[in-house]
């Protein structure tokens, strides 16, 4: 397989895989043509088209010369610098590698990372909030991530990949997705009765064996061991943490435990003072299963 047909097969897992389902993915994409057609000429020019067909915009091919058939890739969570200079050194060393393949996102997978967070207004009316809540406290999260990535030196760790002759891609969201169901799945097959059954749960996955070893395994931040899990809602995908605003609302239309890969100290207060429980499962192990 080549870099492109690489990309566009775990966009389609990702599409399989995610929360709003395939009509749901579609229905975005139709928005987001709708507003190209919308555009005027001279704005269509800066309209970046890869939106119209990757539902993913935090995902992106970086680096393709179009030509290479990947054999072997160096994977990663982060991918910077240091990493796009050792694909280079083992390039050099014999060891070749074909294709650099990160999770988190560069280029404009980071300038265009709040825009994945459109996801949620679909995903929580699916656990009890109402749509109009979740537009708003939706929309109000995009533009404070947006303000945060705009400043960021989003094209250096591309242009070095670009100097030194290295493919490179990300996926997040598209992976977000694959975690998000897998353990979703996982958590529905074993039928945790108790938030510490939850844990034990985790625990069963070589990823959240590895992060417990190495001292950031999984771990209950609200909440107690003894208490019943009640409806859990997976919250491992969508960009990055929402409003935490919203948990005032999961706990009002009936989610008790939301289990996830990281949260903001402000949203476990929140989520604390209405009385959920909250399991933080670990982002790299989570984002590394999502990999996997």
């Amino acid at each position: 397989m080549n870099v492109k047909e690489i990309f566009e097969l775990g966009t389609k897992l990702g599409v399989a895989a995610d929360p709003r389902g395939a009509e749901g993915v579609q229905k975005y994409l139709d928005r987001i043509n709708k507003q190209f057609g919308g555009l005027k000429k001279e704005d269509q020019e800066f309209f970046d088209v890869d939106k119209l067909t990757n539902p993913y915009p935090d995902g992106a091919i970086h680096v393709d010369d179009g030509q290479t058939e990947v054999k072997r890739v160096m994977a990663g969570i982060d991918v910077n610098e240091g990493e796009i200079l050792l694909a280079s050194q083992l390039n050099e060393r014999g060891k070749k590698i074909d294709l650099v393949i990160a999770h988190h996102p560069e280029g404009k997978g980071l300038s265009n990372l709040h825009e994945v967070m459109e996801m949620y207004s679909d995903v929580y009316p699916l656990h009890g909030v109402p749509v109009h809540i979740a537009e708003r406290l939706t929309d109000e999260r995009i533009r404070e991530v947006g303000r945060g990535t705009h400043p960021i030196n989003h094209f250096q760790t591309i242009d070095i990949a670009k100097h030194l002759g290295i493919n490179f891609v990300n996926t997040h969201t598209i992976t977000d997705n694959l975690v998000d169901k897998f353990i979703k799945e996982h958590l529905e097959k074993h039928k945790p009765e108790t938030v510490g059954e939850i844990i034990d749960c985790l625990m069963l996955l070589p990823e959240y064996q590895y992060a417990k070893k190495n001292g950031f395994g999984p771990k209950i931040v609200t909440g107690a061991p003894s208490n019943r899990v009640g409806k859990i809602m997976i919250e491992m995908t969508g960009g990055t943490n929402p409003s935490p605003k919203v948990y005032e609302q999961f706990s009002q239309f009936g989610v008790s435990t939301i289990v996830g890969m990281h949260m903001r100290e402000d949203a476990v207060k929140n989520a604390g003072e209405y009385h959920m429980n909250i399991v933080i499962a670990g982002h790299m192990s989570s984002d590394s299963l999502g990999m996997n």
